[in-house]
């Protein structure tokens, strides 16, 4: 079985599947037969999340987004909409750097007109950063002060593989795809990375101090879960 091997400080081997492919992750020292014993002993597990992955693949390679399309922003859906004369973006008053994008009365989400697949899903990335950092900015720092504490910096970044990161200076930073989940969901990684200023680990300190503002946190910790397995197999 092919795979590409990793070695590192760590203690303990692991798998990591992405894309159809295999990585090992192995302490500096361990043997290679003993990490091909590993891999033998986890065939069926392998070969389980190889056909997922595989999957998954196909299905981002052929994923496009068009006008008439659903997308949605804190689990409201709206439809994609060509921006028209009489639509709320076809003469927009001015905005400061951090306005919300317009939406239509009807759910619509506006874009440019007459743009190829590839470029409205940049138009709609372009208004879900915007969207980010108008509302998830501010809801940090009214929950921060809920929470008695002070982040540096909050940014918005286009992290695929984090929800949300609090940095040992205290910078909280949020993928502008959490905006994809529900207000609930959105809170409680909020109140997460707002945790780990108190707490920089994950110890039962910290979780008792996310679920005293946070009680739900696990339903949110299921639902990232569900919303990652879609995004798993949509090329955001």
């Amino acid at each position: 079985m092919t795979y590409t091997l990793t070695r590192s400080k760590r203690k303990t081997v692991a798998l990591h599947i992405s894309d159809g492919e295999i990585e090992v992750r192995a302490p500096l020292r361990m043997p290679v037969y003993a990490i091909d014993e590993f891999i033998a002993s986890k065939e069926t597990w392998i070969n389980k999340h190889l056909k997922r992955s595989g999957e998954q693949l196909i299905n981002r390679e052929s994923f496009s987004l068009n006008y008439g399309d659903t997308v949605y922003i804190l689990n409201t859906p709206y439809t994609i909409t060509q921006e028209r004369e009489t639509s709320p973006l076809s003469h927009p008053a001015p905005r400061q750097k951090n306005h919300p994008p317009v939406f239509g009365p009807n759910n619509e989400f506006y874009i440019p007109a007459g743009l190829n697949p590839e470029k409205i899903k940049k138009a709609c990335i372009d208004v879900y950063r915007k969207t980010a950092s108008y509302l998830l900015i501010p809801r940090t720092k009214e929950l921060a002060g809920r929470m008695s504490v002070f982040p540096g910096n909050i940014k918005i970044t286009s992290a695929k593989t984090r929800w949300g990161s609090c940095s040992p200076e205290k910078n909280i930073s949020f993928s502008w795809r959490l905006l994809m989940a529900d207000e609930d969901t959105v809170d409680y990684v909020i109140i997460h990375e707002l945790a780990h200023i108190i707490e920089m680990n994950h110890s039962q300190s910290f979780w008792n101090i996310v679920a005293k503002y946070c009680p739900d946190y696990k339903a949110g910790k299921k639902k990232l879960k569900a919303l990652q397995n879609k995004l798993a197999n949509e090329d955001w």
